[in-house]
């Protein structure tokens, strides 16, 4: 990915082959796990920037920063999930759009936009796991790769994950 910027805007409804309802995933990384969030919380794709430091914040928050006029939070997926966090190149901040909030999610990289029909997608084997269960909606297969599909806005707003007011 560029240093430039991607904005995401996208629907999602019938495939393209109008055969069978889909949906739209986003699909990075973290270490060598591939994870998949609906394409339709994501608001755009920037290169990652060190953020402001908040002085008492979680240590996987690692600031804000000013996107157009909006304070935004910016947390570190890798670190929430105690994975190592370097930043390199390809690092980036998927900024979502939740609710009516607006916050940051460093990954390692960003894959693609990949669409999954509702066969594509398996139930989530019941384990223990750096991701609690309840935020895993399925794992998506598509030929040798599996992703790992999470419900991103329950996750950010349990009460387990810290950013809760």
């Amino acid at each position: 990915m560029s240093s430039t910027d991607l904005v995401v805007s996208s629907q999602t409804g019938a495939s393209s082959t109008g055969s069978k309802p889909s949906k739209q995933f986003l699909t990075f990384r973290i270490g060598a796990e591939e994870y998949g969030i609906d394409i339709l919380k994501v608001q755009e794709i920037r290169s990652y920037e060190a953020p402001t430091r908040i002085a008492h914040a979680p240590s996987f928050v690692k600031g804000v920063v000013n996107l157009r006029g909006v304070i935004v939070p910016i947390m570190d997926m890798r670190l929430r999930l105690g994975c190592d966090a370097q930043y390199s190149g390809f690092t980036v901040v998927i900024v979502l759009n939740i609710g009516n909030r607006v916050l940051g999610m460093v990954v390692d990289s960003v894959s693609d936009v990949l669409e999954l029909t509702a066969d594509q997608i398996r139930p989530a084997p019941e384990m223990a796991a750096a991701i609690d269960s309840r935020f895993v909606t399925g794992l998506g297969k598509i030929g040798e790769r599996i992703l790992i599909l999470l419900d991103i806005e329950g996750m950010v707003a349990s009460p387990e994950f810290g950013l809760t007011e």
